[in-house]
């Protein structure tokens, strides 16, 4: 299958696909029967695998903006797997906005939501659909948002969170490793403000029984704000007491955490030592993830779905929005995911249970 794009069948592409959740996607894209173009900065790594799935391998750099806007010219659209989103949102959405390419990836990154959002204007000249977080992050924890401002239209506060047992990928590693030396996030009336890490602490029943939790900052500190319009967001994931306990001791070496070479030996640390987990670790790895919207009146709702594991369900809801922009024609502008296919898109995923609401 193939995007069409003024009756001319297009091709689309995905950038870090050498990347271990890149590498999955693409097996499943292949599966599906799609056909994307395979990319990355190197060759040696990209060329194999595209060899053995059948398709089409470009390496190329994101440093330079002329080749990078010449190498997208004929394609449709872009799914972004290559992180940190920090270095490669930028120049991917730049490069996207002039080749008149929708941009996708998989980030979690507060920054890069922002910055889709910054260039909603431009995209919605150019025709081109911007949506970041069309993995785990943020698709699961976004539906939800959407889903509790509908059954609480007047909502002023939202919580968020999920409880996941799986493991880190490199990449998402090593993104975690840049937000530890930002601090904590929340969205506190209509506004992002730093607090420090394990801000709030607060028991929760995330579908699994009753745990501590700890505010992390996640990215619908950012997405929640625009599929909603709630002014204050805030999102937990459970810890036991000495990884909360850790996490706010980190508050006293977070300025040392943000030295680059302090960021680069530990991300060269990472490299060398994780690994993303296997097919069958994932398979036995549910995610439950809740929400609660709170308005004025101090009247709550509270949601609940039970998902695949995380690396699971950014395959398969990645690959549902490209779907969905093969057969969809929407505006262009900076979306969310929930605002580009619908709240219930976390529900049609494989491995998800129903969005239950009370």
């Amino acid at each position: 299958m193939v995007i069409t794009k003024n009756t001319q069948p297009l091709r689309w592409m995905i950038y870090g696909a050498n990347g271990y959740t890149g590498e999955l996607i693409a097996r499943e894209a292949v599966r599906r029967g799609l056909t994307p173009v395979l990319a990355g900065r190197r060759r040696e790594s990209i060329e194999p695998l595209a060899r053995t799935l059948g398709l089409e391998a470009q390496a190329f750099g994101l440093d330079d903006a002329t080749v990078l806007a010449a190498q997208l010219r004929d394609h449709a659209l872009v799914l972004n797997c290559a992180g940190p989103f920090s270095a490669t949102a930028a120049p991917m959405m730049a490069a996207c906005l002039r080749a008149g390419a929708h941009y996708l990836d998989i980030t979690g990154e507060i920054a890069v939501f922002e910055l889709a959002q910054s260039l909603d204007a431009r995209a919605r000249d150019a025709g081109v659909v911007l949506c970041p977080g069309v993995g785990f992050d943020v698709i699961p924890t976004d539906c939800v948002a959407a889903a509790l401002k509908e059954a609480l239209p007047d909502a002023t506060h939202l919580a968020l969170g999920f409880d996941s047992r799986s493991g880190f990928s490199p990449g998402t590693a090593k993104t975690s490793v840049e937000g530890l030396a930002q601090g904590g996030k929340v969205r506190q009336d209509g506004k992002i403000i730093t607090v420090p890490l394990a801000h709030e602490v607060r028991r929760i029943d995330f579908g699994d029984g009753e745990k501590e939790a700890m505010s992390i900052p996640w990215g619908d500190v950012s997405t929640a704000f625009y599929s909603t319009g709630i002014p204050n967001v805030r999102v937990f994931i459970p810890g036991a007491p000495s990884m909360i306990a850790n996490a706010r001791r980190a508050n006293y070496i977070r300025p040392l955490l943000g030295w680059p070479w302090v960021q680069k030996l530990i991300k060269a640390r990472i490299a060398q030592t994780v690994k993303g987990p296997s097919e069958e670790q994932r398979a036995q790895m549910p995610t439950f993830v809740w929400g609660e919207a709170r308005n004025a009146r101090g009247e709550k709702k509270t949601a609940r779905i039970r998902t695949a594991n995380g690396y699971s369900l950014t395959i398969t809801g990645a690959l549902a929005v490209v779907e969905h922009l093969m057969a969809a024609r929407p505006a262009g502008g900076a979306y969310t995911p929930s605002r580009l296919v619908g709240a219930d898109l976390v529900a049609r995923l494989p491995g998800s249970g129903p969005l239950q609401i009370a």
